[in-house]
């Protein structure tokens, strides 16, 4: 049955490969049940155990589904950026309620659906310039890796320069070694990570996550009251998760999402209408360069790319990560995406489906260890946030820094979202500048009509916001 489904032995593998495949795609991108959980428990109201349930089961959702559907070795799971837009733009930022933005990313996953089965995703693709869409992964890595370092302490507020380096003086006072220790703890896992991903171990991320988090509960015997209380709020019984999945996060899209009474009590309804019409389309526009240049690039790694240069089963890989939003929504998080991780796989010698749902069965069953990472400390995800920030920089190298067309628009893309904390802010100040230079410079002509459209919305965003 298995090889009528996915055609192993058709494709050159064998179940053997293809499930190891899956569990190491599984083990290289783990990392995300912690670290995803850590961002949203900062929010008020919202349970750690709630969200890793969410985030297991959404990405168990997307990963099987994936491999159905378009029976390729990939993965999916809440995306890295989409999940720091969510959190601090959208909900810290802009005052949205926690179920409030659920309803942004569900309406990203219902228009991500329309579009693709529909085919006008195509047209949205090409109505973004190419300086901006190749420009918008390494931007949101600028963004998740600003985050990860505040997250750690690095960098701290300063009210003359608005950000500068924490103190690391403990030889005259100035910084204590219990402020100073995590920081150190990060630094030494985002270095151990390097070093284990230079010498090719699988899954360096989450050993360097987990070597972490044991350093930092050694390492705190040389603070006085550490292990005062240590414990106390841990629960032990995996089941407790999946009660607070059950009332916190599960189906608050539907039962309180609606709601935006909050919102609405310091705005006006065209305001909520715009942030919300913007916003989405911020969160679909990330969410799909993400998936197509994921598909692509590890498609291409694996070299499983079609003789036309194109991804196997292309139209029902992007179905199943737009439905996979869908169910992230209703779980309770972010905007689900494929994973680059799943080149690991790939490099096992993944070739289909089959190593999708081993990942995706291992994610469900990471689900009953919620209590173990629960203790994973901040300042080891923090480094996971830097690492995986510096990995998304790799895009910055297609753009011709040479030809002012493409740097303007590119570098405000890239510049705007860290600085200001908001990922539709650098879309928005890379496409007004794409078009503002291509009409002074007498190439008006040249525009997509569905640029024009797009550069409308988000100047419109600037005029009636704040």
């Amino acid at each position: 049955m298995l090889e009528k489904l996915f055609h192993v032995t058709q494709k050159g593998s064998d179940f053997r490969t293809e499930l190891l495949a899956g569990l190491t795609t599984f083990m290289t991108m783990a990392y995300i049940l912690m670290v995803n959980s850590g961002m949203f428990a900062e929010l008020p109201g919202v349970s750690y155990y709630a969200i890793y349930i969410a985030t297991a089961l959404s990405a168990a959702i997307g990963t099987i589904l994936i491999g159905l559907l378009a029976n390729i070795p990939l993965a999916q799971a809440s995306a890295m950026g989409s999940n720091a837009f969510f959190v601090y733009t959208v909900c810290l930022g802009f005052g949205l309620s926690y179920a409030n933005a659920l309803v942004l990313i569900l309406l990203d996953g219902i228009a991500f659906i329309i579009l693709t089965v529909t085919g006008l995703r195509r047209k949205i693709f090409e109505a973004i310039p190419t300086a901006v869409r190749l420009t918008i992964p390494a931007g949101v890595g600028l963004f998740i890796a600003f985050i990860g370092l505040q997250n750690a302490g690095i960098v701290v507020a300063d009210s003359e320069t608005f950000v500068t380096l924490t103190s690391f003086n403990l030889l005259f006072g100035s910084a204590v070694w219990s402020d100073v220790m995590p920081i150190l703890i990060t630094l030494a896992v985002l270095t151990a990570i390097a070093v284990m991903t230079c010498r090719g171990v699988r899954g360096a991320v989450l050993w360097g996550i987990l070597g972490g988090t044991i350093l930092y509960y050694l390492l705190g015997i040389t603070i006085p009251g550490f292990y005062t209380n240590f414990g106390a709020a841990l629960n032990l019984n995996p089941l407790a998760a999946f009660a607070d999945f059950g009332t916190s996060a599960f189906g608050r899209v539907f039962t309180e999402g609606f709601d935006f009474s909050s919102y609405l009590a310091d705005h006006n309804p065209a305001e909520l209408a715009l942030l919300i019409g913007t916003t989405a389309l911020a969160f679909c526009l990330v969410d799909m360069f993400d998936t197509i240049g994921t598909l692509y690039g590890a498609c291409a790694r694996g070299n499983l790319l079609t003789p036309e240069g194109e991804v196997p089963n292309m139209e029902r890989a992007m179905l199943a990560d737009a439905i996979a939003t869908v169910c992230g929504a209703v779980c309770g998080t972010s905007t689900v995406s494929s994973y680059v991780e799943a080149s690991a796989g790939i490099a096992e010698g993944g070739k289909t489906g089959l190593s999708a749902i081993a990942t995706g069965g291992l994610f469900l069953l990471a689900m009953f260890f919620s209590p173990v990472a629960s203790l994973v400390p901040s300042c080891a995800t923090s480094a996971a946030l830097i690492y995986v920030g510096i990995l998304m920089m790799d895009c910055t190298k297609r753009i011709n820094w040479q030809n002012t067309q493409e740097a303007v628009p590119a570098f405000l893309t890239l510049a705007i979202m860290p600085m200001t904390y908001n990922i539709s802010y650098g879309i928005a100040f890379g496409i007004i500048s794409h078009i503002l230079i291509m009409v002074f410079a007498g190439k008006g002509k040249e525009l997509n009509a569905g640029t024009w459209v797009i550069g409308g919305l988000f100047t419109l965003m600037f005029l009636v916001t704040h």
